[in-house]
């Protein structure tokens, strides 16, 4: 042994001890659970999550749909609460009710809550049924018999007597019974059509009067609240006056219909809120005429102006507006019975025979 007390022959064993390799650390084992900030391999709670969202999202989606569905028909019932409400029942006997829906549609130059009448610039009678709908116009100035006045222009019997004689005169000079009266305040119309974002028209030559404020040139034209309402009144412009503002009335109320029942009315909530809450500031109705059947009238009328719908103006024997007595029995007879789709050459826009 040496001094240093290390055996004289372990120098013979030191490379080796020195080429040994130290022991390696314990693996770890196989079933060992990962960090627990990492998903599992196998990605399982990701693909669980995943259906989850989904349905969350589907959720949001039918709450959206069901809430606009409700608005869609709240909205006819918050403007039904704006139209005022009218006695327009004539007394005496009347008309026998058949087939089909016939109403009075009135142009008034007063607010339906005015106090006082104004004036009926325009009368209209729309027909739904079996057949065509028909919008007819009755030139104010027609020659007829107004119950316990004479003959005397139609548009009398409303101031005479309101929307009861009015209908009564209308009954009993066409045969037709009359189901619902409808009153358009024409200051409303100005705030419907600027509502909608315009309307379009297409006056076949340029037009001035100055009564009614229109200057507008021919052609096919985009036209707010103020300018409509002039076309709908102008009447010195035309050779033939009341009845070519007639067919000018029937004009505007197939472009109103047409916008309101656009797609981008309905899918545009302020426009079609606003749209909604006008046109109810702006009418009276009878007050026999129920929130369905005004519905179903309304519908009717937007689509008068399109499809096989006939737009007629009463059979006229001359410019005077007397009324064709062959020609307009023959006429208010077809409305009557329903049998708009028989009407043929009876109706003419101008109410004359064809040439």
């Amino acid at each position: 042994m040496s001094p240093d007390g290390r055996d004289d022959y372990d120098w013979l064993y030191e490379d080796e001890r020195r080429a040994r390799p130290s022991p390696a650390p314990p693996s770890r084992r196989s079933n060992d659970l990962p960090p627990p900030q990492l998903p599992p391999p196998d990605g399982r709670a990701g693909a669980a999550a995943r259906p989850h969202k989904r349905r969350g999202k589907g959720r949001y989606l039918w709450l959206v749909l069901i809430a606009w569905v409700a608005f869609l028909v709240a909205v006819p019932f918050i403007a039904w609460g704006q139209v005022t409400k009218v006695d327009a029942t004539p007394e005496g006997e009347r008309p026998a009710s058949r087939p089909g829906r016939t109403f009075v549609i009135v142009g008034s130059d007063a607010r339906p809550d005015d106090t006082g009448r104004g004036r009926t610039d325009s009368i209209l009678l729309l027909h739904t049924g079996s057949g065509p709908s028909v919008l007819t116009s009755i030139p104010r100035d027609s020659q007829v018999d107004v119950p316990g006045y004479g003959r005397t222009k139609i548009n009398a019997a409303y101031a005479y007597g309101g929307p009861p004689l009015l209908v009564q005169t209308i009954e009993q000079n066409t045969g037709v019974h009359v189901d619902g009266y409808v009153e358009i305040g024409f200051t409303g119309l100005v705030d419907v059509v600027d509502a909608l974002g315009g309307i379009e028209i297409c006056p076949q030559e340029a037009l001035q009067d100055a009564d009614s404020g229109l200057d507008i040139p021919a052609g096919c034209q985009m036209v707010d609240g103020e300018t409509a309402l002039a076309y709908s009144r102008n009447r010195k412009s035309y050779a033939s006056g009341d009845i070519a503002r007639g067919e000018a009335q029937r004009e505007v109320i197939g472009a109103i219909g047409a916008k309101a029942r656009s797609p981008w009315t309905v899918l545009n909530p302020v426009r079609y809120y606003r749209a909604a809450v006008q046109t109810g500031e702006s009418l009276a109705v009878g007050d026999d005429v129920s929130l369905f059947s005004f519905v179903r009238f309304a519908w009717s009328l937007s689509g008068a102006m399109g499809g096989n719908a006939l737009n007629c103006t009463v059979p006229i024997a001359d410019m005077q507006v007397n009324w064709d007595s062959t020609r307009a029995s023959a006429f208010f007879e077809h409305i009557a019975n329903d049998t708009t789709g028989q009407l043929g050459d009876l109706c003419t826009s101008d109410g004359l025979p064809p040439s």
